[in-house]
């Protein structure tokens, strides 16, 4: 706008005020509209300043300071010519309505007020807000550094660190700092086994001796049981975790009568060695016991998770073979298929059935299944080779103060807990279940087929003659214009992974269960404006100095497009649709899932 239509414009709304009576107040009354505050207070500042220079030696400007009351000061005057022509600029920006006494929204305020009733957010507030979030943690637990990752519809839109990687060195956290990711190693390795699963090169319901011979039958109440790895990828198996005591606690005449009918005499040597190191235990507590009065303490008798020597492991293992020694001659804790029991030896058992049925051995296997992924930060954590950035990791004493944590060595139990990496490619891992989880490749290259149904490998050769390649181009969702390749897995393989098993819990989130190498929390809504539980899927990690969540909240709208009409498929967004979240950091015992899911929430409402 000119400056002569600017003044047309201002001297014309001038004059419709003057046409009345004149006084103060009513010109006080100007609205004016500015989309933010502090844009507005900058522009007064601005053109009051401009229109004094420009106006002050005009004779138009006394000519319009004699129709004026005399007792009014020239200040007020000028504040009135200011009022006007910042609401000309307000309105030349952002297109509104103006007049005097009152601003008439148009349909931008209309949005704008629509926005702010949904709780909606700019991505600096929710930045912000995760990022107050995070350090609270990191306040709350002594953590040393921390890292976080935010992606949001595939796109990364927050990756920052804070605290130290190494205090020693005062090594500032970034993105690119690597930390041991713990149990979300069952995660990634569950991409694998369903890769294999897919290629019809494993069997999810044949019992582990069709792949190990040499693995010891088992027996449970007298009774032979077979354990799969269907069970042991949902933590069904039977098998103990770090924990040993259940051995003698549970100790009874069928369990001597099971283990004398096992062919490996091993098993009844390691128990026997076992039973008597917890009865001279049981005999020293006692002792203690009786020294307080006889009261026990409850909060004594349980012992912590990382008081476990197996967590201390510092033996470096030459094969997986070798790492099953730890406990394959140890009698099951539960009937296979009948109670959840969280275990991470049951992952190792899931390595070595791997190695047989892809003939490779499982560091070679999990190495190019990381090319495949393009996890370029991603590793089985080794001692010896130079992995750059990665970071170091703390515990605490029995002081609280911080000391460097012992010597590991996860070997032992890689698929399990033995992998390290940052939160670039947690992120990219997780926007890839989540792509595989929402594209379904197979209803566009080969029109429909059944979900729930394994592939074999007649069926994948079937399917590479009618389209070529399962890795063939096809069409980005309805769109023609664009292409789309298909997912890692496919959607069916997706639906049973995120699907809960029986029988299962989660134990970082009571209202969730376990699925297969995911904890799912289904979408739950009972009464209304009471808790609203959404459906998301994660997975925790603790280790000696490390935590870890990776969590993955889905689209609401996006599992409804079945629903719709054709003409609307048309219009629904590509996938991954949806918030992957991240967190790593060097200190154990750090509780992360429920803060990764406030942060996910908090950028799903950002417009």
């Amino acid at each position: 706008m000119t400056f002569r239509n600017m003044w047309h414009v201002r001297g014309q709304c001038l004059m419709s005020i003057v046409s009345k009576p004149f006084i103060m107040r009513q010109i006080s009354n100007l609205h004016i509209c500015t989309f933010k505050n502090s844009k507005k207070i900058l522009e007064r500042r601005f053109l009051q300043r401009k229109h004094y220079q420009d106006y002050k030696h005009t004779d138009r400007f006394s000519t319009y300071g004699q129709h004026f009351n005399k007792k009014e000061s020239w200040s007020k005057v000028l504040k009135v010519i200011t009022c006007i022509g910042v609401s000309v600029l307000a309105l030349a920006k952002s297109k509104r309505v103006f007049s005097v006494g009152k601003c008439e929204e148009t349909d931008v305020v209309e949005e704008e007020k629509s926005r702010d009733f949904n709780n909606t957010m700019k991505m600096s507030e929710a930045i912000n807000k995760a990022r107050d979030l995070i350090q609270r943690i990191k306040d709350e637990t002594g953590s040393p550094g921390i890292v976080v990752g935010v992606s949001v519809n595939g796109k990364d839109v927050w990756k920052e660190g804070l605290g130290y990687s190494n205090v020693e060195n005062r090594t500032p956290c970034t993105a690119d700092t690597i930390f041991r990711i713990a149990s979300i190693s069952k995660s990634i390795t569950m991409g694998m086994v369903a890769k294999l699963w897919e290629n019809g090169a494993l069997d999810l319901d044949k019992p582990v001796q069709h792949y190990l011979p040499q693995y010891p039958v088992k027996y449970f109440d007298g009774q032979k049981v077979d354990i799969t790895t269907r069970q042991l990828v949902s933590h069904l198996g039977g098998i103990r975790h770090y924990e040993k005591d259940y051995i003698n606690k549970n100790k009874t005449n069928k369990d001597i009568e099971n283990i004398e009918k096992s062919p490996h005499k091993k098993t009844l040597d390691v128990v026997d060695k076992t039973v008597k190191k917890d009865k001279n235990q049981t005999s020293d507590k006692k002792v203690e016991e009786q020294r307080k009065d006889g009261k026990k303490n409850k909060n004594e008798e349980k012992k912590s998770e990382f008081e476990n020597k197996e967590y201390y492991i510092q033996k470096a293992y030459k094969s997986i073979t070798e790492s099953l020694t730890l406990f394959q001659d140890d009698p099951l804790v539960y009937k296979p298929g009948s109670k959840f029991l969280y275990t991470s030896h049951g992952w190792t058992l899931v390595s070595a059935v791997m190695e047989k049925a892809a003939s490779k051995p499982f560091d070679t296997l999990m190495k190019e299944y990381f090319n495949t992924l393009g996890l370029q930060h991603t590793y089985l954590e080794e001692n010896d080779p130079l992995i750059y950035n990665r970071g170091s990791h703390y515990v605490k004493n029995k002081n609280g103060r911080l000391v460097n944590a012992p010597y590991v060595n996860n070997s032992y139990k890689w698929a399990g807990g033995g992998f390290i990496s940052d939160v670039t490619d947690l992120l990219k891992f997780g926007n890839i279940m989540l792509y595989s989880y929402q594209y379904d490749a197979d209803s566009v290259i080969n029109g429909n087929i059944s979900k729930g149904d394994n592939q074999t490998k007649e069926d994948n050769s079937r399917l590479k003659d009618n389209s070529e390649s399962v890795n063939c181009v096809v069409e980005k969702g309805h769109n023609s214009d664009s292409k789309l390749l298909p997912g890692y897995l496919k959607r069916k393989t997706m639906d049973m992974i995120f699907a809960p098993v029986d029988k299962t819990e989660c134990p970082w989130d009571k209202d969730g269960f376990y699925g297969m190498g995911w904890a799912v929390v289904p979408e739950k809504y009972e009464n209304g404006y009471c808790k609203q539980q959404r459906h998301y899927v994660s997975h925790t990690g603790g280790a000696i100095g490390a935590s870890s969540v990776l969590l993955i909240l889905p689209s609401q709208n996006y599992g409804k497009q079945e629903e719709t009409s054709s003409e609307e498929k048309g219009k629904q967004s590509d996938p991954p649709e949806g918030i992957v979240v991240t967190i790593i950091t060097n200190m154990g015992s750090v509780g992360l899932n429920r803060v990764a899911l406030e942060i996910a929430k908090s950028f799903e409402s950002v417009e």
